[in-house]
């Protein structure tokens, strides 16, 4: 890969000034986030590898209070009108839309996405709180005709208590809010256990959410914060105070949290491991298809759980469009996130870029050839830009079947229809999927029961990029959630079937007669 793009990036001390002047403009207590007791994370940036603060975590004990604090506010929330909850959501909206560049900026600084990047995942949080605004008015439920003369069936959804939300690195605001906006319309509270390598963007977007709390003089606790390692915050998934956890993060990481949810009978939303596919046939638009596979493979520098990791590209067409896939790589800029011009920033650490150097091994041992990129750019010893690769595979192996966080793109040839939905399907991950096609009866043959086993199933676009208006989520061990759009409402309240009898008699269903 040509260096096309110089990596200059800005002094550690320069984002720490960032930093603090977002936090403030954001509300953040900056002498209070300080690390004032033994329990503390250290925030980093993975722009330059080198650490930025000291702040307070919370312990076992304070996860345990804020469950407690959450609950209590539940129990007044709960009782008020949805239209009226739903005036917190649109405050915050308004404020997330006054602070957009602050919020991204803290998002830019602690997870390395470009500002263009950071900039829509802000706006997505602005998006979900207009959905959610709407949302508090149609919260409705269904009658039905009974049986029964004089009586009416109905059924009604109710608040479900407290939310337990753990969100992972790569989008850390924005998975906050899916679940927050939805939650509070529902009548619900929240308890947040941000990933530990953004709490400064978890302080934003809380104290944000207090001020607009107070400012429509709704309770406190309806949001609580608590920046604390997984070994604390496990009270979050074992507390019977919790009724519904929403976790994000890995396959490994849900397959822990599951089981023990079940385990008290709480309810899970699951959004776990993406090994996210694009079939490209002989009819597809391959320029359109180039732009958007890049895209999907290359943003975000591999880190999105849509991400674009496989394509399975028809015989015919393979050489043609692994040509322009390949060229378009090695004109990527690779840089500073605050870089107008770069399109890919830095991997979150070297646990990252470990994982990448291992993958590209494995592909090379299974038979692999890397086409493009795999390299790390000279920087600073702790922080990690490297080149986004692609790898032409004779098959599937198991390297291409695991999801590694990090811009690999595995290319694959076939022959048959058939065969190009069985190498799609054949992974454990179910969560994006993607086809290029002109022709309408493969289109359709994709989206439909026998074609894309995924949650997310695309025509001509990318993986990634969904819109809040539908609801997100996977199958297999993506974890079969649902949040955002559409009716992924309903995991956040509980169902209530309602029999109102208003005749002088009392006939029994199925005509069962009891003297």
């Amino acid at each position: 890969m040509s260096d096309t793009h110089h990596i200059e990036i800005p002094t550690t001390d320069e984002l720490r000034t960032l930093a603090r002047t977002s936090l403030e403009r954001c509300g953040v207590d900056l002498a209070a986030l300080g690390a004032t007791s033994p329990a503390r994370i250290t925030t980093r940036s993975p722009i330059t590898g080198e650490d930025l603060f000291d702040v307070s975590a919370a312990t076992a004990d304070e996860v345990e209070r804020a469950i407690e604090d959450a609950h209590a506010a539940f129990l007044t929330w709960r009782t008020v009108p949805a239209p009226v909850r739903g005036q917190l959501v649109k405050r915050l909206g308004e404020l997330l839309t006054e602070h957009k560049a602050d919020v991204a900026n803290l998002i830019s600084i602690e997870v390395g996405k470009i500002a263009a990047e950071a900039l829509g995942e802000v706006q997505e949080m602005i998006d979900i709180c207009d959905f959610a605004v709407g949302l508090s008015r149609q919260l409705e439920g269904r009658t039905m005709p009974s049986e029964r003369a004089g009586h009416r069936l109905m059924e009604q959804w109710h608040p479900l208590g407290v939310v337990g939300v753990i969100t992972a690195f790569n989008f850390p605001a924005a998975v906050w809010s899916w679940n927050t906006a939805v939650a509070v319309v529902c009548g619900d509270t929240v308890v947040w256990k941000p990933s530990e390598l953004t709490a400064l963007t978890a302080a934003a977007c809380s104290a944000l959410f207090d001020r607009a709390a107070r400012e429509v003089g709704a309770p406190a606790h309806l949001n609580v914060t608590v920046p604390a390692s997984a070994a604390d915050s496990q009270v979050l998934v074992d507390s019977p105070r919790v009724p519904l956890v929403s976790a994000t993060g890995s396959e490994r990481m849900g397959g822990q949290i599951a089981p023990r949810v079940a385990q008290r009978f709480g309810r899970t939303i699951l959004e776990l491991g993406g090994n996210n596919a694009a079939v490209v046939t002989p009819s597809a638009d391959l320029e359109l298809a180039t732009r958007a596979i890049v895209f999907s493979a290359a943003g975000t520098a591999g880190q999105r759980c849509t991400t674009m990791r496989r394509v399975i590209v028809h015989e015919d067409v393979a050489e043609v469009l692994i040509d322009r896939v390949v060229t378009a790589y090695r004109g990527l800029p690779i840089g500073s996130p605050f870089d107008e011009s770069t399109l890919v920033g830095p991997l979150i650490d070297g646990r990252a870029h470990t994982a990448m150097s291992t993958a590209l091994a494995d592909a090379t041992a299974a038979g692999g050839t890397v086409l493009v990129g795999g390299g790390r750019r000279p920087s600073s010893d702790g922080s990690f830009y490297v080149e986004p690769a692609v790898v032409r595979m004779p098959g599937q192996a198991d390297v291409v079947r695991r999801e590694t966080f990090a811009p690999i793109l595995y290319v694959m040839t076939y022959s048959t229809f058939e065969e190009a939905i069985a190498l799609h399907n054949e992974v454990p991950q179910g969560l994006s999927s993607a086809i290029f096609t002109l022709d309408q009866r493969e289109a359709e043959r994709f989206i439909a029961a026998d074609g894309s086993d995924c949650g997310l199933v695309n025509v001509n676009i990318g993986t990634s990029g969904a819109e809040i208006g539908g609801a997100f989520g996977g199958e297999k061990t993506t974890g079969g959630g649902r949040e955002s759009g559409s009716d992924a409402w309903r995991a956040y309240m509980r169902r209530t079937t309602n029999t109102v009898n208003y005749s002088r008699e009392l006939p029994l269903a199925q005509g069962v007669n009891f003297g």
